[in-house]
């Protein structure tokens, strides 16, 4: 992915989504902070956020679980994370840590995590739920969700419940609630 992301077509292709990301119009008809109440986000939770991106739903996760909470934003692509990294500093919030890395092999402790956003990343072709949702429950604690959103195409909730890692906790704003299963 990253080798793509550097070719001119990659480069093209990855400006041309950012644009899209960061539009007026995203904002207006999809804004971040009613799809992350969806995801029923709370004070004090430590959240990882798969596929960054522009950084979209990083800094109103971040406000959203304050300063006991923390969010580690991860993407695969070293221009997202430079590009996030600098909207955190300059939103200057301490709780967010942001990591480059493979969502399908993070490297992260397991249990860490009480909620885990696939927000807009999936269904994706660099991320098949064969291989994203195992290490999406390993790194989860015993009691952790996972929001999925949007909720294109159809199959994509049946799917998440026929890997037998989670069970559909409810649906809020558009966004799949999944509970990690013990």
């Amino acid at each position: 992915m990253e080798t793509f992301a550097k070719s001119l077509t990659g480069r093209l292709i990855v400006n041309l989504l950012g644009s899209g990301m960061e539009s007026r119009f995203r904002y207006r008809f999809f804004g971040p902070e009613k799809i992350l109440l969806g995801a029923g986000l709370l004070p004090g939770q430590i959240i990882l956020e798969v596929g960054c991106g522009t950084g979209y739903f990083t800094l109103p996760a971040a406000r959203m679980i304050g300063d006991a909470g923390c969010l580690v934003a991860l993407d695969v692509l070293s221009e997202s994370v430079d590009f996030v990294s600098q909207k955190v500093k300059a939103a200057n919030l301490r709780n967010v840590r942001v990591v480059k890395g493979d969502a399908r092999n993070t490297g992260l402790d397991a249990g860490d995590f009480d909620a885990v956003l696939l927000l807009g990343v999936i269904p994706a072709p660099m991320l098949p739920l064969d291989r994203l949702l195992p290490e999406m429950y390993r790194v989860l604690k015993n009691s952790g969700s996972l929001a999925v959103w949007p909720p294109v195409p159809v199959w994509l909730p049946g799917s998440i419940l026929s890997s037998g890692l989670f069970r559909l906790s409810g649906k809020r704003n558009g966004v799949h609630n999944f509970q990690r299963l013990p």
